[in-house]
């Protein structure tokens, strides 16, 4: 038996890497702020408390030694350097880094969307030998890429596996793209504004999908990055149909070419002009990754999960992050009143 330590055990990845790690043979310390262990985790995990800020209880975490070290919530320099600091004593590691630190060929990234003209114009599919953004502390985005940087610098003394993941869902996520559509079924709302003429593709990545990857990664060390996400990555306008039918709701899409035709009516979670679709050839090659779930498949889960969050509490109760990212997902009056000029106007 081999030991493996996970940081950020209780958060929405963790709590299904843990037990994939475990029911694979491996000796598991589950790490968080809480210590808390979830009740799907084998008997054998160990759950222990600790702040991944503090080194010296990381440290004592770690112990004599561990095979590998999973990480969920590396952030940054600061966190590669603590990492690497404890290569004499870990095998390897497997940490999440994300789909965020890629820019186009003209340089443009997450980070220059809001401005006009400023959405990347990815390949599709988008390997791992797209460019990346400038390191540095300006952006989650570019934290990112700096955590990628000194973590790759330091592969010979502690080989790392990056996954690049894309839209994370499945549940105890704290931000649910597939809130908005699960809000607005709970609702009653019958009629979906949907940008870019529903055609938006932002690659979503599984819980179960990352998990999979870490899992292949523990057992296979390497200096690498690799794309984290599902077998396919639908439009906004597949997904919103597949929650309905999860929730036994028929909805009218009204499609709008282009951008959202007015402020709060038509953006998604998932509203890019541009698609953002990645390729999994790396992974395949590299881990022996074949797909274990496809999108469709977890939702069932996921909006279950949404429920019961939201019942008996407002929205931005229950999911502040989502405020913090998008504001007011749903301003009703606005896209009412957007629709009754529409109608009026009999658009078709």
């Amino acid at each position: 038996m081999t030991r493996a330590v996970v940081i950020g055990a209780t958060g929405q990845i963790g709590r299904v890497a843990v037990g994939a790690l475990a029911r694979d043979g491996w000796e598991v310390t589950a790490v968080s702020r809480g210590g808390g262990r979830d009740p799907r985790w084998p008997d054998g995990v160990q759950a222990v408390r600790a702040d991944r800020e503090d080194d010296a209880a990381l440290s004592a975490v770690v112990g004599d030694g561990c095979d590998v070290l999973v990480d969920m919530v590396a952030f940054g320099a600061g966190h590669a350097r603590q990492l690497t600091g404890l290569a004499g004593r870990v095998g390897s590691a497997v940490v999440i880094s994300s789909v965020s630190v890629y820019e186009d060929d003209r340089g443009r990234g997450f980070d220059t969307q809001s401005e006009p003209g400023g959405f990347p114009e990815y390949p599709v599919p988008m390997t791992e030998d797209q460019r990346t953004v400038r390191p540095g502390d300006a952006s989650y985005s570019t934290r990112k890429a700096e955590l990628e940087r000194e973590l790759l610098a330091a592969g010979d003394r502690l080989p790392t596996t990056l996954l690049r993941a894309g839209a994370i869902h499945g549940a105890y996520c704290q931000g649910p793209r597939e809130l908005y559509m699960v809000k607005r079924n709970l609702d009653g709302r019958r009629r979906r504004v949907l940008a870019y003429g529903g055609e938006s593709r932002f690659h979503p990545a599984s819980v179960h999908t990352i998990a999979e990857l870490i899992r292949l990664a523990a057992a296979r060390p390497g200096a690498r990055v690799l794309n984290a996400v599902d077998p396919d990555a639908p439009t906004v306008a597949t997904i919103a149909a597949e929650i309905d039918a999860v929730m036994g709701v028929k909805t009218e899409d009204v499609l709008v070419d282009g951008p959202p035709p007015a402020p709060g009516v038509g953006e998604t979670p998932w509203s890019v002009p541009m698609p953002v679709v990645c390729d999994m050839s790396a992974a395949q090659r590299e881990l022996g990754y074949r797909p274990v779930v496809r999108y469709a498949d977890t939702l069932p889960e996921t909006v279950a999960w949404i429920e019961e969050q939201l019942a008996g509490r407002d929205w931005r109760e229950a999911y502040p992050k989502m405020v913090q990212a998008y504001g007011d997902l749903f301003d009703y009056a606005a896209e009412d009143a957007w629709l009754a000029e529409r109608d009026g106007r009999g658009d078709d």
